[in-house]
């Protein structure tokens, strides 16, 4: 649940905070998820070449220049992308997270398939890996960027916080099973020593970089969190909403646009900046539209999940069963983290066809709407027990939720995904308020519209079209 001071939280859209040019933002960062895999791969040819103390590195789309790489990072880049670093030779970190795609998925599968034969699946959607800089380690009771919300959970890396570092976390997928399933880190290590870049990995590490394979693994994910946090697109800031906040020249917002960041932010209807803040942040950051805390908000069972077959399999987020130390005593035994999962950033989310922790969703639109009716109109969103299905839904029956069959009588079995034990920890706040089913939803047609609209301004890459277009679905 979320932690507050007020009954109702109060966003405030600090725009001395907001007003920080991108390119400013860019170079400070310059200077400084849960299991899942893929049967995509997205494996640019990569090609190093090393002269003297100098190394460049060509491939990725959007990459920065190697000259204003470390050698460290260099590195990474070609480990990103090198799919022999896997138990099926087939597999790279891009082939999850496509620089195409904001490092995020290339396709809209709910979980991604891995292991030695890429027919492994595994058990939550796989993340950007976009603005992770700034994260802030774990903590059961961080600091709140808002500057209102009382501290509680926040922090660390993947859906569950479980580590604290880009590098810890790039070992999850490099050793899990249903990922890219290798048998050990000698193993990884072997692969990088019989790589075309092994020589750039020795003038990065020194000539004795092999001599330890514990000490090799460890420069290998160290590269890995170098290039990341290094190479500009992982972090652009170069969408319509950065040009916006840096009053800058093609950052006007259309009517549609700015009725949308008002849903936004408004406390009474959309609310989204109560945990997707897009203000000044931790670490220095600013407008990441998300404060890093953790959520429980009753996303629907996904049994498109081989491992939610099991009736008795429950993902619980921060206590477990992939984080171990906040584990209930026992069975059904109190524990205010059951439930809660990471508040991720909102940047490029328009470019996702997959959403939640469990990819049960599949369209922006579709989960905005869920946000908006979970409590009026839970039948479309959980399934129901007993009652007789109509051959025909009612007229004004809706048909964009995750049931589209309507019942007359039967039990809908709301926030089928959490032990009954733990439903107290369901988030209570705007838009999700726990208002009556068949209520009045919180936000309008016209809200959703344009909540949509602001929301694909978050998208890197922008372009400032030579013509200012007058009409379309996102002007007035």
């Amino acid at each position: 649940m979320k932690y507050h001071q007020l009954p109702q939280k109060q966003v405030f859209l600090c725009l001395t905070g907001l007003l920080i040019s991108s390119a400013l933002i860019v170079s400070l960062v310059s200077c400084s998820g849960g299991s899942s895999a893929s049967i995509v791969s997205t494996n640019p040819t990569l090609t190093t070449t090393t002269t003297g103390s100098t190394s460049s590195t060509s491939g990725s789309p959007t990459s920065s220049p190697a000259a204003t790489l470390s050698l460290a990072a260099q590195v990474g880049k070609n480990l990103f992308f090198d799919q022999n670093l896997s138990g099926s030779g087939k597999m790279s970190c891009a082939s999850c997270h496509s620089p195409n795609l904001a490092y995020g998925p290339t396709n809209a599968q709910a979980v991604q398939l891995g292991g030695l034969t890429l027919s492994t699946a595994g058990f939550r959607a796989v993340p950007t890996l976009t603005y992770k800089e700034y994260t802030p380690a774990y903590a059961d009771l961080l600091d709140n960027p808002d500057g209102i919300s009382i501290p509680g959970p926040g922090g660390g890396f993947t859906w569950d916080g479980r580590v604290n570092t880009l590098a810890a976390q790039a070992q999850i997928p490099l050793l899990d099973i249903h990922e890219m399933a290798n048998a050990s880190p000698a193993a990884v290590v072997a692969q990088i020593q019989a790589a075309t870049y092994a020589p750039l990995f020795i003038q990065a590490f020194g000539s004795m970089a092999f001599a330890d394979v514990n000490t090799a693994f460890t420069n290998a994910v160290n590269a890995l969190q170098a290039f990341q946090l290094e190479d500009s697109s992982f972090h652009p800031f170069s969408s319509k909403y950065d040009l916006y906040a840096g009053n800058k020249i093609g950052g006007t917002l259309t009517a549609a646009e700015q009725r949308g960041l008002a849903v936004f932010t408004n406390p009474s209807t959309g609310n989204c900046a109560s945990c997707h803040y897009q203000g000044a942040g931790l670490n220095g950051s600013a407008a990441l539209f998300t404060d890093f805390s953790y959520e429980a908000i009753g996303v629907p069972r996904n049994q498109a999940i081989p491992a939610n077959q099991v009736a008795s399999y429950y993902d619980m987020g921060l206590c477990g069963p992939l984080r171990t130390d906040h584990l209930p005593a026992s069975t059904g035994a109190p524990n205010t983290f059951c439930g809660m999962v990471k508040t991720p950033t909102l940047r490029n989310v328009a470019t996702r066809s997959t959403f939640f922790h469990n990819g049960v969703m599949h369209s922006l639109q579709q989960v905005i709407r869920f946000y908006n009716t979970r409590d009026t109109n839970p039948e479309i969103w959980y399934p129901t027990v007993g009652g007789t299905a109509l051959a025909t839904p009612n007229s004004n029956f809706p048909l964009y939720g995750l049931i589209t069959t309507q019942y007359t009588g039967g039990t809908v079995q709301k926030f089928n995904d959490l032990p009954a034990a733990y439903l107290q920890n369901i988030d209570k706040q705007l838009p999700m308020d726990g208002r009556p089913a068949g209520s009045t939803p919180p936000m309008s047609e016209q809200n959703i519209s344009d909540l949509v609209c602001f929301l694909n301004i978050l998208t890197d890459g922008y372009q400032i079209p030579t013509t200012v277009p007058t009409t379309g679905a996102c002007i007035n």
